[in-house]
């Protein structure tokens, strides 16, 4: 790490490193001004085990770089280093993947990664007079996260019984190869004191809940995992209010 002199940065580095396929990240900043630079804040994850990895980062609100350079290579072979397909902030596709945030969102894309294969990526945010870069080292299996369960329905079954009811993810396009399964979180609120409820794993998109209480409103949402634990859950689902009545 290098010290400021006369206004003048130069180059720092910070390494934090676990062995044994677990992640590494990198942060590396080199500037000429007096203003160190953002550096990006990349996440990875794959919405459909094996074919579908993403990475993103959000835009600086002040002073977004010039442009982004995005590479990744396998992290123990002498590999070539490919491009990142890169996505950019009011893109269709951006706009979906984020709608949950008022942040503008950089995506890109990681086509054919190998199985069991650890990988480095490298997001470098270019300046003009500087440059700052994220490298994060990952296994396709520990970042799955599919996205959330879609058409959560919740119904009257059976006197005070409710059926929930749910689609799964239609980015998630290998279901009979890599089948899901399901959490259901309910949620009310008893005395001013809220109140929750996990159930599950469910490997159907269905199931039946017994016992709740009359008159008293319930908001119901899902989850998915891979079946057999890779990665995590996915973000819940939007909630799905009901009244018994």
């Amino acid at each position: 790490m290098a010290a400021m002199v006369g206004g003048v940065c130069a180059t720092v580095t910070l390494l934090m490193c676990v062995l044994g396929g677990q992640a590494v990240d990198l942060l590396r900043v080199t500037t000429t001004s007096g203003n160190p630079p953002s550096t990006p804040q990349v996440q990875c994850w794959c919405a459909s085990y094996p074919n579908v990895t993403l990475c993103s980062w959000p835009e600086p609100s002040q002073f977004p770089p010039l442009h982004y350079v995005a590479t990744y290579s396998e992290r123990h072979r002498h590999a070539s280093t490919q491009q990142c397909h890169l996505i950019q902030p009011g893109s269709p596709f951006s706009a979906q993947t984020s709608a949950s945030s008022s942040q503008q969102f950089w995506h890109c894309h990681l086509p054919n990664l190998k199985l069991l294969t650890d990988y480095i990526i490298n997001v470098t945010a270019v300046y003009s007079d500087a440059s700052s870069s994220h490298l994060a080292s990952f296994m396709l299996e520990d970042i799955v996260k599919p996205d959330p369960p879609v058409q959560v329905r919740v119904s009257p079954h059976n006197n005070r019984n409710l059926l929930v009811e749910w689609s799964p993810p239609p980015t998630w396009t290998n279901m009979d190869i890599f089948p899901l399964k399901y959490q259901i979180l309910y949620q009310w609120v008893k005395r001013g004191t809220p109140k929750s409820v996990n159930l599950g794993p469910f490997e159907s998109t269905k199931a039946e809940l017994k016992g709740l209480t009359p008159g008293r409103p319930y908001f119901f949402q899902v989850c998915a995992k891979e079946l057999l634990d890779l990665g995590e859950c996915s973000d819940w689902s939007s909630p799905v209010n009901i009244t018994i009545s």
